[in-house]
């Protein structure tokens, strides 16, 4: 039992430092295309991995949930599209917080929507993980800044997709799923990208962009971008497969560690205190929320 939880824990924490990679590819391919186009050559790539993997092994599950299915696809699209802009906006270690406020956010829309009990260490989670997005965004009660804001909306998009996933793993093979938001996250960016082929808008910059050819260079980190979010994915499964959801859930908050040393790496600014602040909130926000169903 201990050696599975071993096997657990290093999985997510490989996971977790994968998916620090994939943001830091996806930070570098920003310098010279737009974001919307980052989030294509992210999910053709899985796209076409999940593909092969249906060919090798036809899905074997009941259906009859389109629409929920489509929903989710949509979500997770939107909230990709968010992420990666953010991405290329504010440091790495920041915008990886951000995408992590979806424990929070899970929480409550799965408490609305499919009745799950949160509890009083749950909600005093939830509480938590609030104050820490009040400070992360260094709010002073007049305005957000778009990168906030978007930053906020991402964690909120990422909940209505693992929530709906809770419903939709009845009907469905867990691949479909993905491919579901895989699909929408390729052929969403390519109807993006020929709007904004056609008409910009500097307020509209984190959905609208014209595809740029990639340079050679660019290649080798599009490739790159494709086998950390894959193998990222592979590993996170595993992990939840060998371990409590709450200790994994726990473990992939090392993925801000990750992100921000990366991140000072490719040239970020260390994060300032309050925002320090916010980020250990968050984490704790999201130990309390997970550890609550323990």
């Amino acid at each position: 039992m201990e050696n599975q939880l071993n096997k657990g824990i290093q999985y997510m924490l490989f996971a977790s430092l994968l998916f620090a990679f994939m943001g830091a590819a996806a930070k570098e391919l920003t310098d010279s295309m737009s974001s919307v186009e980052v989030v294509f050559f992210r999910n053709v790539f899985g796209v076409l991995f999940i593909l092969i993997s249906i060919y090798k092994s036809p899905l074997k599950q009941i259906g009859g949930k389109f629409w929920l299915l489509t929903f989710r696809g949509v979500a997770g699209f939107v909230a990709l599209l968010f992420f990666f802009y953010n991405i290329s906006q504010i440091p790495l270690g920041e915008a990886m917080t951000f995408s992590k406020t979806s424990t929070i956010f899970t929480a409550v829309l799965a408490y609305v929507f499919l009745k799950e009990k949160l509890g009083i260490k749950g909600w005093f989670g939830v509480f938590v993980g609030f104050i820490g997005i009040i400070f992360i965004t260094e709010f002073d009660g007049s305005s957000l800044e778009k990168s906030d804001y978007l930053g906020i909306l991402s964690g909120v998009g990422a909940a209505l997709a693992y929530t709906s996933v809770r419903e939709l793993r009845k009907f469905y093979d867990t691949r479909a799923i993905v491919l579901s938001f895989m699909t929408i996250g390729t052929v969403g960016p390519l109807i993006l990208m020929i709007i904004g082929s056609f008409y910009s808008n500097s307020n509209l910059d984190f959905m609208l962009g014209s595809f740029i050819m990639p340079k050679p260079n660019d290649w080798l980190i599009i490739i790159l971008l494709g086998i950390f979010a894959t193998l990222a994915q592979i590993y996170m499964t595993k992990a939840y497969s060998f371990a409590k959801a709450g200790i994994i859930g726990t473990i992939s908050y090392s993925n801000i560690v990750f992100s921000i040393i990366l991140g000072l790496i490719l040239g970020d600014n260390f994060p300032s205190m309050l925002i320090v602040f916010g980020i250990i909130l968050i984490v704790i926000s999201g130990i309390l929320v997970s550890s609550k169903k323990e």
